[in-house]
This record gives structure tokens, C-alpha cells and sequence, in this order.
């Protein structure tokens, strides 16, 4: 048996690829009619797949790929070696777009991509801990040289507090039962591993539950996942910091997987796309007039074929936005 990786374009579909660079292209376009050469940020960079299309399509365009994962940056970085010319990949997450470009000597940007949640090579690699269907390390961070892992959580946190996580960001109604059961097996024998993690939640969720509502352990593992990597904590610094990074004509696509991430993308798209101006002023003054335009009406979602694709594609939630003014506090 042959048991050599396959290559990563074999191991990595993007997620509605063609849609997503569609979407893309004509803040690319917007920087050619200025004489600029134009230039993408790949936010969540993964095994570069959205890259190699865009690079491959446009061929006066220079990535830069951002990524917290070294694993996923060795990855990516064999996959567009064809490109090394006009490419820059960089060890960083993706809230520190602002000081990514500073250290490259870039002032603005003219597309950006943000392919939000866990990675395919986070999924499908079983030490990292990222899934319940098989027993691995409970580690689950998405950058493995730093912070805390799962394991720590579940081990550490207090009651009160793994009950806020799961109910918050897994949005589990069964919290209270996951936590209480976790930190009464944690006294006999701290958890190591996601196996171990789960035969505790299936105890305590309603076998009726798991029914109609997947693995009973799919909410609480997402919670962890976020808790872990501070992930919507980012994204809420993350999405402005794009947006003030974006050129006039430039475009930011953003996909998300579950509400809480949709939220806080919908939440900075809309803000900047009405106007400020207070109720009742007579007059709409420059600052206060919209320095975003809506590109998706509400979320696009993916077709059946894209999903027949790309099974992975199927809770993706698409918006997209075009940057019409300077902002604001510009």
C-alpha cells in the first residue's frame, strides 16, 4: 500500500472558487485602468487553492498569503512554487493584515479573500484534533507553535466557563449537561484525547438529538475550536482591517460557516454600505455618505452542483463588497 500524501491539489478543492474570483476580478481590472499592478490577499491562505486560481487566471497579479498554520504555509508554499516571482506567503493571522503590508512596503490592496473556519488540512490531518470522527491529541489550534490547546480547556477552565463557551460559540442547547459531565470525568483522569472527549458528551446528549442534529459532539467540538484560536475575536478585527486595507475599486469576499462568523461579517459590510448621517439632517455630508457597496444580496449560498463538487462547500455563506469611497476616518 502506498501511503505517500497525495499532492495538495488533490487534497484541497477550494470552496466556490470560480464564484469567489469572479467576484475578484474586476477590483483587478480597477487597478489596471490606474496603471497599478494588481494585488490579492489570500487572509486565510489554507493549502492555496483560491491562490493558484488567481494567479493562474491573472497573470500580471501579485498574492500575498496570509496564513497562522506553518503546516498549511509549507503546503501551499509547493503548491505555488510556479509563482514564487509574484508571490509573498507570510506567517501571520489574518487580523494582522495592517501590519503584514507595512513589513512588504504595500499601502493598499485591490482584492482580498477571507475563507473562513477550519482548514481541509486541519480536517483531514487526525494528530491535530480538529474532528470528532476519529481519536487524535486534543489539541485543535490552528497555529501549533503557540497558545493553548483543547486539551487545556477542558482540563482548566472552570464549569461557569466551559458552559459559556459551548453554549455561546456552539450554540449547544445541552451546554449545561457537557459541562458538568466534563468536569466530573476530568477529576478521575484529565482528557488527552478527542475520543475521550466524546464518549463523555455522547453520555449526557439525547441519542433523539444527535439524530436531528448530527454528531452530538459536531457543537461542542466547534466551540472548543473557536475558544482555542480566538477565531471570532479576530474576525471582528479582522473584517475592518480589510476593509481599510482595500483600494478604491478594490473588493473583499468573505466566506463563513456557521451564524456567529456571518454576523460579525454582515454586521462590518452593512455599516459601511448606508449612510451615517444622523435621522432628520438635512443635508448628507461627504463623511457620512456609504464607502462600501453591496456585491450579494444577503448571503449566496452554493448550488447544488458546487456542492457535488465540493461536499465541504455545503454550509458556506458567501458576501461580497466593493470599496466605492475613501472611508470615513480616512
Amino acid at each position: 500500500m502506498n501511503d505517500d500524501p497525495k499532492p495538495t491539489s488533490e487534497r484541497h478543492v477550494p470552496v466556490l472558487k470560480d464564484r469567489c474570483i469572479n467576484l475578484l476580478a474586476p477590483g483587478f481590472e480597477a487597478a489596471r485602468l490606474r496603471g497599478e499592478t494588481p494585488i490579492a490577499i489570500d487572509a486565510t491562505l489554507g493549502m492555496g487553492g483560491h491562490s493558484e486560481a488567481m494567479l493562474e487566471r491573472f497573470p500580471d497579479l501579485h498574492l500575498i498569503g496570509i496564513d497562522r498554520d506553518e503546516e498549511a504555509l509549507a503546503l501551499a508554499g509547493e503548491r505555488l512554487a510556479p509563482f514564487v516571482s509574484r508571490t509573498d506567503l507570510v506567517h501571520a493571522v489574518y487580523d494582522e493584515i495592517a501590519e503584514v503590508l507595512e513589513d512588504l512596503g504595500v499601502a493598499h490592496v485591490h482584492g482580498i479573500l477571507m475563507d473562513l473556519g477550519v482548514s481541509s488540512l486541519q480536517l483531514d490531518e487526525r494528530q491535530r484534533g480538529f474532528a470528532y470522527s476519529f481519536d487524535a491529541p486534543l489539541d485543535m489550534r490552528m497555529d501549533t507553535s503557540r497558545g493553548q490547546t483543547a486539551a487545556d480547556v477542558v482540563n482548566n477552565y472552570s464549569e461557569e466557563d466551559l458552559v459559556r463557551i459551548i453554549r455561546k460559540w456552539g450554540e449547544e442547547k445541552f451546554a449545561g449537561r457537557i459541562a458538568n459531565r466534563i468536569v466530573a470525568a476530568r477529576s478521575v483522569k484529565p482528557f488527552a484525547t478527542t475520543g475521550e472527549l466524546v464518549e463523555q458528551i455522547r453520555s449526557v446528549v439525547p441519542a433523539a438529538a444527535a439524530k436531528s442534529g448530527g454528531h452530538p459532539a459536531k457543537r461542542t467540538f466547534q466551540a472548543l475550536r473557536i475558544e482555542v484560536n480566538e477565531e471570532l475575536d479576530v474576525l471582528e478585527r479582522a473584517v475592518p482591517a480589510a476593509v481599510a486595507a482595500t483600494a478604491l475599486g478594490g473588493r473583499i469576499v468573505v466566506m463563513s460557516y456557521h451564524s456567529l462568523e456571518d454576523k460579525i461579517v454582515k454586521s462590518v459590510f452593512q455599516a459601511g454600505s448606508k449612510s451615517s448621517a444622523p435621522l432628520g439632517f438635512p443635508v448628507e455630508l461627504e463623511e457620512h455618505k456609504a464607502f462600501l457597496k453591496t456585491l450579494t444580496k444577503g448571503t449566496e449560498v452554493p448550488t447544488a452542483v458546487e456542492i457535488s463538487e465540493n461536499p465541504r462547500a455545503a454550509s458556506a455563506r458567501l458576501r461580497a463588497v466593493e470599496r466605492i469611497r475613501a472611508r470615513r476616518d480616512a
